[in-house]
């Protein structure tokens, strides 16, 4: 079930809605919990054992750590749990990938390969595993205690909003917020909320949707069909359809929460606007960023390391791991890989280039580099996406055997004025307005009557549309 299904606008969340509201405080989160027991089963009834058996050995396992008293106890604690955590994730993820390796391997030096049963992939699996991991290790670090009652941690684990495709939240970040939210459980914050999240499915359904159907047609040209316009038409659409799908999927998620009294980080910052990649992950998918620095970029020495070539190993190593982290396939490796490859050419000279051409100029040539890597991340077979990159570069424009679809140049035209729509102070600052939780009358009913409009509007598109996927729903 994903967020812009009639199935979950139309009964569940309206239900779930209903009947959380009329919930009684200390019984409310046993209402998200059994709603997001039937949101994840419904989608994957088979692995919603699996989660809650982790979830269940884990909550003991970190607890039993927390009491321990001596260092060696607690650490043997600790890599119990990440054993069986990352395991599973490696299980799951990439044990279909790492045999298909091997029996290519093999195949070339005529040796039988390896038979191997298929394995289905759990949903959100890289989300909540990475959620697990920072539980154990801030409990281990001594940023947080555990939490006292088993039920709390199930729901900060299978919290739906983010249990599918994030934010990636850090269980120090929301621990306090599930035993007491009174705070943030305000008429205010509730219709901020509700704002986001129809500003979210709007991202994900007028803009993502369209522009996304566009791209698929693109990439679908056979090699000799392909010219320079249409290569540049599905990546641009590619790269306005994965931004506005992920971040309309975050608004959707901090929205809901924010109906609920709960916060969750930010997850976009307006990434289009970065003048650097450094600036672009500071933006893009921050909860990811954030967990990477805490989790492997630190632990491994960071930015404290006294050889400038080990600074450079731990970028690379770390953007190495977060494409895998994506999907287990060389395409999103290389994706990592060369998003580490420009981090590090711009700490050695990029980052004085681009601040000798100027802003503007940088963020053109920062957002062609995001471009052309979001080609790799889309295409898996690689000499596919080697072509559709060449071809981008070789001015090639005779007759391609593709077409424009005619609502393809509204959405783009809105993509390109929301992706760009903060480069100016006075637009930052009203859509920052706009996101806010402080508002007048007059600003609430504004922002009200538009956002009941844009969820009608979006559930006509879902209605009229068959093209509705989430990127980030595989992974």
């Amino acid at each position: 079930m994903v967020f812009s299904s009639i199935t979950f606008l139309v009964y569940f969340l309206p239900l779930f809605l209903l009947v959380y509201h009329l919930t009684p405080h200390k019984f409310k989160n046993a209402c998200i919990l059994i709603f997001s027991i039937i949101f994840y089963a419904w989608g994957g009834p088979k692995f919603i054992f699996v989660i809650l058996g982790t979830t269940f050995i884990d909550y003991f396992i970190v607890n039993k750590m927390y009491q321990a008293k001596s260092e060696k106890g607690k650490k043997q604690l600790l890599i119990i749990s990440l054993l069986i955590n990352l395991g599973l994730l490696a299980y799951f993820k990439y044990s279909n990938f790492f045999i298909d390796n091997i029996n290519v391997a093999l195949s070339t030096l005529g040796i039988k390969e390896i038979t191997w049963l298929k394995i289905a992939l759990p949903i959100g699996i890289s989300f909540y595993t990475f959620e697990s991991v920072t539980y154990v290790v801030d409990v281990y670090r001594g940023v947080h205690k555990p939490l006292k009652n088993f039920w709390h941690y199930q729901t900060y684990i299978l919290l739906f909003p983010k249990l599918i495709a994030g934010p990636i939240v850090r269980y120090h970040d929301i621990a306090d917020q599930i035993t007491d939210r009174e705070k943030n459980y305000t008429a205010d914050v509730k219709l901020s909320g509700f704002y986001t999240f129809c500003i979210g499915l709007a991202k994900k359904v007028i803009i993502a949707n369209t522009i996304g159907s566009q791209a698929d047609d693109v990439f679908k040209l056979e090699a000799q069909d392909l010219n320079t316009a249409a290569a540049w038409v599905g990546a641009l659409a590619y790269t306005f359809q994965i931004y506005f799908d992920f971040s309309g999927y975050s608004d959707m998620a901090i929205g809901l929460c924010k109906i609920m009294g709960i916060r969750l980080p930010e997850n976009f910052n307006n990434p289009y606007l970065s003048s650097s990649i450094s600036e672009f992950w500071r933006r893009w998918h921050i909860t990811l960023g954030t967990w990477m620095k805490n989790y492997l970029y630190i632990p491994l020495g960071g930015n404290k390391v006294n050889a400038n070539y080990k600074l450079y190993r731990n970028l690379l190593i770390v953007f190495l791991a977060s494409g895998l982290w994506h999907g287990a396939s060389w395409n999103f490796v290389i994706w990592g890989a060369y998003h580490g490859l420009f981090l590090i050419l711009e700490r050695l000279f990029l980052l004085n280039v681009y601040a000798k051409i100027g802003k503007f100029i940088s963020t053109i040539i920062t957002f062609i580099i995001v471009v052309v890597g979001w080609v790799y991340f889309r295409i898996e077979d690689l000499s596919q996406a080697n072509h559709i990159v060449k071809t981008m570069f070789s001015f090639d424009f005779t007759d391609g055997k593709f077409a424009l679809h005619n609502d393809f140049y509204f959405s783009l035209s809105l993509a390109v004025v929301f992706s760009f729509f903060a480069c100016l102070p006075f637009t930052k600052t009203l859509q920052a307005k706009v996101y806010g939780e402080h508002h007048t009358t007059l600003s609430n009913t504004v922002l009200l009557s538009c956002s009941i409009l844009l969820f009608y509007i979006s559930l006509s598109y879902i209605a009229a549309l068959g093209f509705n996927p989430f990127i980030y729903f595989r992974f």
